[in-house]
């Protein structure tokens, strides 16, 4: 029977007496399996550069991402898209997540609104989904009736959709045109794939939002320049970021700063010149 079962599902030999370990046993076998993650998403590689590069073709004629999940999987999503905004200085429905539940379900877990997938269309089709758009699907089995509606309404209106899912095989690869497979296997608790799967999950997302938003031309170098400065420490960062890319003072950068409102306005008024722009 335990074959049958879903690798996220199966009990990890590894870690079969976790609950007689000592403190520092229990840390250590965690973070021997979290040293696991990086190598599946590493596997999945292969996978995820494709989709980066055709979201980012998309994002060029005005398509969106939208991230589709619940549970653990949800939240990730809202987290990723959240962070587009500040970081790159995209429009917040550039990146968008669609949770089951709804934001409560953001600090309530509200774990049956997975099962709905009429609500999974629903939810997503209020934002008028397009050829041009993304549907990226989030779930370690791969299975979330809600995460499924979603991505079978996107393909009828012509949207592109992924999975990142942490088994092989799932009804969301099988709907998928790019389907990402993070081989994480086992918990270090059985089932709780708010562990390793969420981990991978994290890291791929991570990967598609910043590769597709370097591609779109929000970064240079390796530095932010479509950064929201909307507080002290990315006021900071951004003047340190202009005085590094243009050599000038920071009396000069806060100005320019100041007068263009961003910091790749800055940089061009001090250089004389564009930075950044689409890859």
């Amino acid at each position: 029977m335990e074959k049958a079962l879903l690798a996220t599902e199966q009990s990890n030999p590894r870690t079969a007496h976790i609950d007689k370990m000592t403190t520092m046993e229990m840390l250590h076998a965690m973070n021997d399996e979290n040293r696991r993650v990086a190598d599946a998403v590493e596997d999945a590689l292969s996978q995820i550069a494709p989709l980066i590069d055709h979201i980012a073709e998309e994002m060029e004629k005005g398509g969106r991402i939208f991230y589709v999940g619940a549970g653990t999987s949800g939240r990730l999503g809202i987290i990723d898209a959240a962070e587009c905004p500040p970081t790159f200085g995209v429009s917040p429905d550039k990146v968008v997540a669609v949770m089951a539940g709804g934001g409560g379900a953001m600090v309530n877990a509200s774990e049956g609104c997975e099962d709905d997938a009429e609500a999974g269309e629903r939810d997503l089709m209020k934002y008028s989904i397009n050829e041009h758009d993304t549907v990226i699907g989030i779930s370690a089995a791969g299975a979330a009736a809600y995460v499924i509606g979603a991505m079978e309404a996107a393909k009828r209106v012509g949207a592109s959709t992924a999975s990142v899912c942490c088994n092989p095989d799932t009804p969301m690869s099988k709907i998928a045109d790019y389907p990402i497979f993070a081989n994480t296997g086992a918990e270090a608790i059985t089932g709780s794939t708010r562990l390793k799967a969420g981990t991978a999950q994290k890291l791929i997302l991570n990967m598609i939002s910043t590769c597709v938003m370097i591609k779109l031309g929000n970064v240079y170098g390796n530095y932010m320049i479509n950064l929201n400065p909307t507080n002290i420490k990315l006021r900071k960062r951004a003047i340190r970021t202009i005085c590094t890319l243009t050599g000038c003072d920071e009396k000069l950068a806060e100005d320019a700063l100041d007068k263009n409102g961003n910091v790749r306005g800055a940089i061009e008024a001090i250089k004389g010149e564009s930075v950044g722009g689409a890859k």
